[in-house]
């Protein structure tokens, strides 16, 4: 079975809206998948109404956090969307992800001198849970840059937004809260990062574990097998539930549906165990 439980749809930085997403998905002939937004879980709710008929939805959603001095994505899954106190820590994430994106905007003008018009303003304050991809969406537009990566390279990873991220212990308790399990999202690194080694990834897993983590990504469209076979090793060595996706963006990402490795190997839906856990 094609499982992939790392997507994003335009309710945060994905392109595709749900009603697209559910013809992608089901073009890539999945049968099991998560969707996972940035800091919201209004796409689930959405998501629940055009479930394809024979695909197992799971109801997720990605944390951005901060645990002590460790930066990390903390993916949620099986969460109940109407839990009150998911709800109130994404309503305390908005305003968090509107004060950064004051900070970028301001950025742009005093340092590059780009002044946002009312449309560009407008577009992004719309957005549901606005990220650096959307900035980075208004820039490539202008034709300031090819594509996202670049110009959030050259415009926008300067600048310093401070600490607008979660607590990490908060995030984990509030996805536990929620009937939801925690996992460490693309442990090693995600999209863009330089991927760190073992000894820096034991030094943040014992911070998460004393957060409450309960799993690892360990399948992840950037990671190749032999970082893939490292996870899994200390996942199981550890008793942690196994995850994987592929960090799906629609076109703002080059990464398609299912890609859960760089080699493009396909992984059986029998190894992520965190699919057990409610079967």
């Amino acid at each position: 079975m094609k499982a992939d439980l790392h997507i994003h749809s335009n309710f945060s930085d994905g392109s595709d809206s749900i009603e697209q997403l559910v013809q992608n998905i089901q073009a890539a002939g999945l049968d099991i998948f998560a969707l996972t937004d940035h800091d919201t879980i209004e796409g689930c709710i959405e998501m629940e109404k055009l479930i394809p008929a024979g695909v197992k939805f799971i109801c997720g959603v990605e944390l951005t956090c901060k645990a002590e001095d460790v930066k990390c994505h903390i993916l949620g899954y099986y969460c109940n969307p109407e839990n009150s106190d998911l709800k109130s820590l994404i309503e305390k994430g908005k305003i968090l992800r509107r004060q950064k994106l004051e900070t970028r905007i301001e950025y742009l003008k005093s340092v590059h001198g780009i002044n946002l018009t009312s449309d560009e303003l407008d577009w992004l304050y719309s957005r549901r849970s606005v990220v650096k991809t959307h900035l980075a969406n208004v820039l490539v537009k202008r034709g300031l840059a090819g594509n996202n990566l670049d110009a959030m390279a050259k415009y926008l990873d300067g600048c310093k937004t401070g600490n607008t991220r979660f607590d990490g212990e908060e995030g984990i308790n509030t996805i536990k809260t929620s009937g939801g399990i925690p996992i460490w999202a693309h442990p090693l690194g995600g999209e863009g990062e330089e991927h760190i080694g073992a000894d820096e990834f034991y030094r943040k897993f014992e911070t998460l574990k004393a957060a409450g983590i309960q799993g690892l990504e360990c399948y992840y469209s950037r990671y190749n097998l032999d970082e893939i076979e490292f996870l899994v090793s200390f996942a199981k060595k550890n008793n942690l539930l196994i995850s994987g996706g592929s960090d799906y963006h629609g076109t703002n990402k080059d990464i398609p549906l299912v890609r859960l490795n760089t080699e493009n190997k396909p992984v059986n839906s029998s190894k992520l165990t965190i699919l057990d856990v409610y079967n």
